[in-house]
Order: C-alpha cells, then structure tokens, then sequence
C-alpha cells in the first residue's frame, strides 16, 4: 500500500470459533494474532473468535479466505456478519479519526494487527448486542404475563436453554475473544498504547462490554426468577395431587368400612 493510498479495512464474522492450527507457515506474516499475506494483494489477520480482518484485499481474495477458512469454523453463521472502515495513510502524521477514515502513519504489522483487534471486538460487541436484544424481546411477553395474571406458562427446558445462551454469550465476549483485555500486540509495542485508546474510544469498546455485562446478567437473573417461579408452580401442583390422593384413599377406606 503506497503512501496516500486509500483503501478498505473489512471486517468478517463467520462464526463462533476458528480453528487456526496447522495455518501454512508460508503464508503466515505474523503471530498472535495470525496474520498472512493474501494472494493479489492485502492482508488479512485472523482470531480464534471467529472473525477475520482483511485489509485492501481484492474481493476475488476476500471470497478466496472465507472458503478456505470454512472448514475450520465451529457453529458457522448463515451469512458473514461485517463492519467496514475506510482507512488511508499518511506518512508521518499522527494515526488519527478524520471524520469517519483512520488516517495511519504507515502499515506495519503490528499497527494492522491493532486496528484488526479492535475491529473485530466491535463486530462481535454488535453481534451480540443484537442477540440479546432478541432475548429481551422474548422475555418481555412472559414478564408482562407475570404482571397480569401472576402466572406463566412455558416449560423450564426452554428457560434453561435460554440461560445457556447467556452463559455462552458472557463466555465468548470474556473467555475466547478478551474484549475487555489488553491486545497481546501492545506488550511488543508499547508505543501504540495512545493509538489503542484512541480506537477504544471511538469505537466504545469498554463502554459497549460494559453495558452488555449487565444486559446478560439482568436477562440471566430474570430468566432464573423465571424458572424457579415456574419449578415452584409445578411443586405446588405436585403436593395438590399428593393432597388429591390421599383424600381419595380415605374416602375409599370409608366407603369400604361403611359396607363391611
């Protein structure tokens, strides 16, 4: 990429995990995160959680990657999820926001690589938000069904299931991808903390965990509320059989005695 170049910074989310082993050393530019060299030109870097980043990448290439990373995807979505950036670079400026184009001073590794981290947060960060709104839009209804009648329907399997998505929500943002953590690149190159902050902030990353930390915790604590609400219902109905058939064993014992 010559300077004053404008090109595409994109953004893939193919699924919920990647399986990297085994990537082709000859191909491989780059480490933690794995980053390669794409055929025609471009670069691309790659993270276990199941995003794939590619800078000015040809779209000949671009579909190229995506086939060859198939196979190595757990639980592949339907259709690549993706956020874009327009990025450009200037040769001794200050990496920089200019409107919506991040402006960079050169296209070192590990600067890509930084940019790559951060993007591919935000796309899983959107990701997620869209799911648990959908969990919310499902709960609502049964809490409004709460509030009206005082009972619920529904069977606690699929409340659980909904607590395991929860669960596995809060285990993919804080497990595989480390939102909140610190890219592994910054411990090499320590001068582009100011850069990282400077992308953390504009794309609201710690601010977005934060806010989805507590959407999972609040749908999670809900769902369980759900749940023990409904256990207790079917406790209740339980003990009324019990009640049911021991009144029936006395009345028969009655009657029995009554014609002896």
């Amino acid at each position: 990429m010559e300077p004053g170049t404008s090109f595409k910074v994109k953004a893939f989310l193919v699924g919920s995990r990647l399986d990297l082993r085994g990537w082709p050393g000859a191909e491989t530019v780059g480490l933690m995160p794995l980053s390669l060299r794409l055929p025609g030109g471009g670069v691309a870097v790659l993270f276990r959680h199941g995003c794939a980043v590619v800078f000015d990448g040809p779209p000949d290439a671009e579909r190229e990657l995506l086939a060859r990373l198939a196979p190595r995807v757990d639980h592949p979505y339907a259709t690549p999820e993706t956020e874009e950036l327009d990025a450009r670079i200037e040769p001794g400026a200050s990496d920089r926001l200019d409107g919506a184009t991040l402006v960079l001073a050169d296209t070192a590794l590990p600067r890509l690589q930084l940019v790559a981290n951060v993007l591919s947060k935000s796309l899983l960060l959107a990701h997620y938000e869209t799911r648990l709104a959908l969990d919310f839009d499902r709960i609502e209804p049964l809490a409004l069904e709460l509030e009206r009648t005082g009972g619920l329907r529904g069977r606690t399997r699929s409340h659980l299931k909904q607590i395991g998505s929860l669960l596995l929500v809060e285990h993919r943002m804080v497990g595989r991808a480390e939102v909140g953590e610190k890219p592994e690149v910054l411990w090499e190159h320590p001068e582009l903390e100011r850069f990282h902050a400077l992308l953390d902030g504009e794309f609201e990353l710690r601010e977005r965990l934060s806010a989805l930390e507590r959407k999972v915790d609040l749908a999670g604590r809900t769902v369980r509320t759900l749940v023990d609400l409904i256990d207790a219902r079917h406790a209740l109905r339980v003990e009324w059989y019990i009640v049911a058939l021991i009144v029936f064993e006395i009345v028969l014992t009655l009657w029995q005695m009554a014609r002896g």
